[in-house]
Formats: C-alpha cells, sequence, structure tokens
C-alpha cells in the first residue's frame, strides 16, 4: 500500500463471514483513488440510525464505527435512557439540513455501500465517535480508535454512564 501497511486483513464487509481479504482501492491508490462520491441534499435522506443512512433508497453503512442499536439502553447514574435514539438524533442534529457527500470504500455482506460521509468538510463517523455516540469498531478499522479515546477520557455521549458495546448487544438480543 501507498502508506507502507500491508493489504489482507479479513473483513465481514468482503464476505459473509469475513473469508476475503480486506484492502480497499484507496488503500492503494491513496484517497484520490476512490471516486464513488454522492452526495444528495437532505430531503433525499433517511437516517435509519446512528451508524446507517439512506440516500435515494440505497444503504449506507458509516465506514469504521459501531452506533448502538434503536432499543439499546444504556445508563446514567442507574437510570436507562435510549442510547441508540440518541445517536440517531445526533447524526441528525450534525446533518441539520445540508448535503451529505458519501465516499464508497467498500460493500458489506448486507448489500449496504460501507463509506466515510461528509457534510462540507465535517467527517460524519469521526464525529459520532469522538462525540461517544458510536465506537471504533476495530474489527473492522483502527481509523477512530483516538476519537473513541478522546469520547471516553472526556466523559461524553455514552461514556457518561454504562453500555453494553453494540455488537454484544446484537448477540445478546437476537
Amino acid at each position: 500500500m501507498s502508506n507502507g501497511n500491508k493489504c489482507g486483513k479479513r473483513s465481514a464487509y468482503s464476505k459473509p463471514g469475513g473469508y476475503e481479504p480486506l484492502c480497499y482501492i484507496s488503500d492503494i491508490k491513496g484517497k484520490e483513488g476512490s471516486k464513488s462520491n454522492i452526495t444528495k441534499p437532505l430531503k433525499d435522506i433517511r437516517i435509519v440510525d446512528g451508524d446507517t443512512i439512506h440516500i435515494d433508497k440505497i444503504k449506507y453503512r458509516l465506514h469504521g464505527i459501531d452506533a448502538p442499536e434503536m432499543k439499546q439502553l444504556c445508563k446514567i447514574n442507574e437510570k436507562s435512557y435510549k442510547c441508540g435514539v440518541k445517536s440517531k438524533e445526533f447524526l441528525v442534529s450534525i446533518i441539520g439540513n445540508q448535503s451529505v457527500k458519501c465516499n464508497k470504500k467498500d460493500t458489506d455482506r448486507y448489500k449496504r455501500i460501507v463509506a466515510e460521509c461528509y457534510v462540507g468538510k465535517t467527517n460524519l463517523n469521526k464525529e459520532l465517535v469522538r462525540n461517544g455516540w458510536a465506537l471504533a469498531y476495530r474489527d473492522y478499522s483502527k481509523d477512530y480508535v483516538i476519537d473513541e479515546e478522546y469520547a471516553q477520557e472526556n466523559n461524553l455521549g455514552m461514556w457518561k454512564g454504562t453500555f453494553i458495546y453494540p455488537k454484544q448487544w446484537r448477540k445478546l438480543n437476537k
């Protein structure tokens, strides 16, 4: 790769079960090699949850992050709240009435486009993690680990209280 790293980690983004080596075009050619850019105004966007949006009925999964599920509960001072709903609301607040641009990185096993999405120069993926409403999804990327550490150190979002990691919550609530 252009940055000296090696491709080949296994990923659920690639195939069911994660059996195909993972290497993004941008890993090899740099950011300029990834030209699958989509920009749409808010009226064409549906925010499903904290890490999934639909643009013109095309599903986008935000790359490198894992947000709590819509039915997931977290706690602050032993009081439960719907952290999945809060995550979605935070994403809605960042987007406001602005256009969203998504840079495709891959397609996951559910046929969603895995992408980094932006409002202007604001990286939505990064903002969700940095503000504590999503976690760095280390199984697939290390891109937002520093942002997660920032949110944790500053008790932001879900880090104000206690929660089950979304991946673990999904396993327990199949």
